[in-house]
C-alpha cells in the first residue's frame, strides 16, 4: 500500500519549495536574490502593472526588501539570469542555457508549422538582415526595425514582419534579450548576452533526466504530467517513461497525496523528500501575483488548497465574476481570499475595490488588521502613499463559477 501524504504535509512540502513558509524577510539583491530564484525555479514575466508586474510581485511576496533594480542588475550586468520561455516568458538562471538549446531546435520545428498561419507573411525574409544589422550596429528593439512596414493595430497576430522575425530569432536562440527599456525587449546576438561558459549544449539524452529530476524537486511531489509541464521542456510521454524507469530503479517512490477535500491521487516523490518534516508556515498574510509559481498550475492549486482561480483579463467585463486582475491572498498554509486592488500612482493611492473571502473564512478583526498591514506594505512597494478602501469593498463569498 502506498504511503499517504496528508494534505497539511503536502501543502508544507510544496510551499517550502516555493519559499512561502518562512517570513518574507531577509536580503533580496545580489547572490541572495539569485539563490531565491534558483530555489523557486523561475519567475514568470508579464506586462500587466495594475500594482506591480508579475515578476516583481512574485519576488516581493517572498522578500519584501526586494526592489526591481536588483533583478535588473542580475539580468543586465551580472548576466547570472536570462529571459526565455517555460510555459510562458520567464526569468531563469543563466546556467540553464545549455539545457535550453534542445528546446530552440524543437521550437523552431513547431514555430515553422504554426507561425505561417498565425502571422503576416514576410518575416522569414527579415532574418538575415536583422542579424546582420545587430552584428554591425548593436542591440535593437521592435521600434528600431521594420522601416516602411505597415504597423499592426491589433494584437500579436498583427505584428509587422520585422517584429515577428525578432521574436522568432529570440525563441529559437539566435538572439537573446540584453535588457528591457521600460518593458520593451531589446535584443542582441546571443553570444554577446550569454557568457560562453553557459553556451555549451547539454546532450539531448541528459535533458530528460535533468528536466524530470529538477521538476520533481521543485514540486516536492507530482504526477508525470505535472513533471512534464513544470519546465515544458520535454513531452508528457518522455516524463512518463522517466518516471517508470526511475520507479524501477528505486530512485523515486509512488505515494498517495490527500487533496483539500479529502480526495486522493497518486504522485511520485523522492524518498528523501518523503522523509522530510517541513516546518509549519508563518501565519503572515501575503498578497500573491496571479502568476505566482505556486499557483501557475491551476488544477494543482485547486487540488491542494481548494482554491479555484481564473484570471479574467480576457473575460468581457460584464461576464467577470471577480475583476480584471484579482490577487490571491494567502494566510499561513491557506488561500483565504482574493482581492481587487490597483495602484493609482498619480493620486498616491492604492485602492481596494473588493475582497472576497473563501468559503469558511471570515474577515475577523485580527485578519482584517493583517490584511490592512500587508496592503500598507504593498502600497509602499507600488509607489503609493496610502491605501483607500472603496465603498462596498467587503464582499460575500462567491460560489465556484461554472467553466
Amino acid at each position: 500500500m502506498a504511503d499517504l501524504i496528508s494534505n497539511t504535509r503536502a501543502r508544507r512540502i510544496f510551499l517550502d519549495r516555493h519559499a512561502l513558509t518562512e517570513p518574507p524577510s531577509g536580503p533580496a539583491s545580489g547572490p541572495a536574490l539569485h539563490d531565491l530564484i534558483e530555489r523557486i525555479g523561475f519567475v514568470q514575466v508579464d506586462s500587466i502593472n495594475t500594482v506591480a508586474r508579475a515578476h516583481d510581485m512574485i519576488l516581493w511576496s517572498r522578500r519584501q526588501s526586494y526592489r526591481p533594480p536588483a533583478l535588473k542588475r542580475l539580468l543586465e550586468k551580472d548576466r547570472s539570469l536570462w529571459e526565455h520561455w517555460t510555459h510562458d516568458a520567464s526569468i531563469l538562471p543563466t546556467r540553464l542555457h545549455g539545457v535550453w538549446q534542445h528546446r530552440f531546435q524543437r521550437d523552431e520545428q513547431r514555430l515553422h508549422a504554426n507561425w505561417k498561419s498565425w502571422f503576416r507573411d514576410g518575416y522569414e525574409a527579415q532574418f538575415d538582415s536583422i542579424l546582420n544589422r545587430i552584428a554591425k550596429d548593436g542591440p535593437v528593439g521592435t521600434a528600431d526595425v521594420g522601416e516602411g512596414e505597415v504597423r499592426g493595430k491589433g494584437g500579436w497576430w498583427d505584428w509587422h514582419p520585422s517584429k515577428t522575425a525578432l521574436e522568432w530569432l529570440w525563441r529559437t536562440g539566435r538572439l537573446a534579450i540584453t535588457r528591457r527599456d521600460g518593458f520593451a525587449k531589446i535584443y542582441d546576438l546571443t553570444e554577446r548576452v550569454i557568457p560562453e561558459v553557459h553556451r555549451t549544449p547539454v546532450p539531448e539524452e541528459e535533458v530528460t533526466d535533468w528536466a524530470c529530476r529538477s521538476a520533481l524537486r521543485h514540486l516536492g511531489f507530482g504526477t508525470s504530467g505535472e513533471i512534464a509541464a513544470y519546465w515544458k521542456a520535454i513531452s508528457p510521454e518522455a516524463a512518463k517513461d522517466w518516471c517508470r524507469a526511475a520507479l524501477t530503479r528505486g530512485e523515486i517512490i509512488e505515494v498517495e497525496v490527500e487533496g483539500a477535500e479529502g480526495q486522493r491521487r497518486n504522485a511520485f516523490v523522492f524518498p528523501e523528500i518523503l522523509a522530510e518534516e517541513p516546518a509549519e508556515a508563518t501565519q503572515r498574510l501575503r498578497i500573491l501575483s496571479p502568476f505566482d509559481p505556486a499557483l501557475r498550475d491551476r488544477r494543482r492549486a485547486e487540488f491542494l488548497f481548494g482554491f479555484f482561480y481564473r484570471i479574467e483579463v480576457f473575460v468581457p467585463e460584464p461576464k467577470r465574476v471577480w475583476g480584471y486582475y484579482v490577487f490571491p491572498v494567502m494566510e499561513g498554509e491557506r488561500l483565504v481570499g482574493r482581492i481587487d486592488v490597483k495602484a493609482f500612482r498619480d493620486a498616491g493611492a492604492l485602492r481596494v475595490k473588493g475582497f472576497w473571502p473563501e468559503a469558511g473564512v471570515r474577515l475577523t478583526k485580527a485578519r482584517q488588521a493583517k490584511l490592512e498591514a500587508e496592503l500598507d506594505r504593498l502600497a509602499g512597494f507600488a509607489g503609493c502613499e496610502r491605501v483607500e478602501f472603496l465603498g462596498g469593498w467587503e464582499r460575500e463569498t462567491l460560489a465556484r463559477p461554472k467553466v
